[in-house]
């Protein structure tokens, strides 16, 4: 399972009126903070693999993959391509993708190592947010509680990768009683320079948005992102930070072992 990051435009305006003392409230900052446990124990805890279909579209691409997770690690097959189905040359080269990758041990490493820090990288992000971020309560229902959230001035961010985070304002929905975060939008509110605008710039008005279901009992997926942020950063190169994802038809998954997972890819229509 993963972890994200999040963002959203506050009516600052209203802020403004308010006194400093009441800009946030000890209870949003519990709520957040017991959300931020939950999910990182779920995240040591939960080790469910799963089949799902995966939708991504980028400026480059339209692809959807069909994946299955193993405790061995992930395969996932192209099947359509701008919503066509694959040619059977290209269908070809996905079994041999996947053979190679089954039967390769260094790749497979890789891959795991490329995960774990991916892993470790969002969790240190997923702990700043009851910090980072002044929280306040915006409303509640019987099944969630919404929180808005903007910058505290007095963070200072330990990476480069907290200062972006640290610079959003959004929301969060959090499920009740689960204490699971349900749902994330955002927007960078400001230019965010790196290294004194060296390294990297992102555009103010940059949006993030992040979709999370309980796909069976007690266990939560990942079902939407959306990023649409630009800048540029390193030499000037230009950031394209377009895309949208979408994840369905969550299935426990069949496969114990990847050669296991190739012969379920193999039976996707």
């Amino acid at each position: 399972m993963k972890v994200f990051l999040s963002q959203r435009v506050l009516l600052l305006s209203g802020l403004l009126l308010l006194p400093l003392a009441a800009q946030e409230t000890p209870d949003a900052k519990a709520i957040i903070a017991r959300a931020v446990q939950t999910e990182l124990d779920a995240n040591h805890n939960d080790h469910t693999a799963f089949a799902y279909r995966d939708h991504d579209v980028t400026p480059e691409h339209d692809t959807v993959y069909q994946v299955v997770e193993t405790p061995k690690g992930t395969l996932r097959r192209k099947i359509l391509d701008h919503g066509q189905p694959l040619p059977p040359e290209q269908q070809h080269v996905e079994d041999l993708r996947i053979h190679a990758f089954v039967h390769d041990t260094s790749l497979q490493q890789r891959e795991a190592k490329d995960d774990v820090h991916d892993q470790e990288q969002a969790e240190n992000l997923l702990r700043l947010l009851p910090t980072a971020f002044l929280w306040t309560v915006r409303s509640e229902t019987p099944t969630q509680v919404t929180l808005d959230f903007k910058p505290d001035p007095e963070f200072h961010a330990p990476s480069m990768e907290a200062k972006v985070l640290s610079a959003m304002e959004g929301e969060v929905v959090v499920a009740k009683p689960s204490h699971r975060i349900e749902h994330l939008k955002g927007t960078l509110a400001n230019d965010v320079k790196l290294g004194y605008g060296l390294l990297g710039r992102m555009k103010a008005g940059g949006t993030f948005t992040v979709e999370r279901r309980e796909v069976s009992p007690g266990h939560w997926q990942i079902t939407g992102s959306h990023v649409h942020i630009v800048g540029r950063a390193l030499l000037f190169k230009t950031i394209g930070q377009q895309e949208d994802e979408t994840k369905t038809d969550f299935k426990v998954s069949p496969a114990e072992t990847l050669e296991k997972a190739a012969d379920v890819l193999k039976e996707t229509p």
